[in-house]
Formats: C-alpha cells, structure tokens, sequence
C-alpha cells in the first residue's frame, strides 16, 4: 500500500483525479481515484489510492428494459421537479405544505426531497 502525500496547502482529494482520454475510438490511460474516510478511527491514514484500468467502468450487461424504465421516469421527475420550483404560482403552497410536514416523524426534511415525492406521485399516477 503506497502512502499519499499531497503538495502543502492541499489537506485531502476525493474522486477522480485522473481519467482516461478516449481518443480515435479506443481510451489511453487509467483512472487514477482516491478516497478520503471521515469516520473516527484510530488509523492515521485516511487517504487511499486507486489505479483502475481505463475499461473498469464499461458495462458488460445491455440496459434492460426495466433499467431503461426507471431512467426514463427518474428523468421525467427530476424535469417535473425543476419546473415546479420555477413556477411562482406553486412556491407559496409548496412552502406551507413542507412546511406543515417537515417536522412529522416521517415528514421529507428537505425541501428538493419533498417536492420529488409531490411530482413522482402526479407521474405515478
């Protein structure tokens, strides 16, 4: 295991840092990820490295039309969601109903989640 060690001024990275270029129908390189734990441990090393090959992330399954499915409506309601919170003549109901619900044991704590539940449920049918 290979420690890391970051230029100073730059405490931790998360994610990506390096991905693969796909250049004339084929990809050059690797993906180069690292993770940074923020649970309370007792280990001084929190940082961790990956190097991955630059064909880790293809699929190896076609989509199924169940998956197909559910992208289609998680598309529709993400698109509902968004023209809701533009719609001036909603805002105000919108605001007093999650409100009037945010503090119930099973209320929706945000204000995004709580409108995703309001649009899937007009989708939904």
């Amino acid at each position: 295991m290979a420690k890391v060690t970051y230029t100073p001024g730059i405490q931790f990275a998360s994610g990506a840092l390096v991905k693969p270029k796909k250049i004339n129908g084929h990809k050059h390189g690797n993906y180069l990820i690292t993770t940074h734990r923020v649970a309370a441990t007792t280990n001084p090393e929190c940082t961790r490295i990956y190097v991955r090959s630059a064909d880790a992330y293809v699929r190896s399954t076609p989509v199924t039309s169940d998956e197909r499915a559910a992208r289609n409506r998680f598309a529709a309601i993400s698109r509902a969601v968004s023209a809701r919170k533009k719609d001036l003549s909603k805002v105000a109901s919108d605001l007093a109903a999650f409100n009037a619900q945010k503090d119930d044991p099973d209320g929706y704590k945000t204000m995004r989640q709580y409108l995703w539940h309001i649009c899937a449920d007009e989708i939904d049918g």
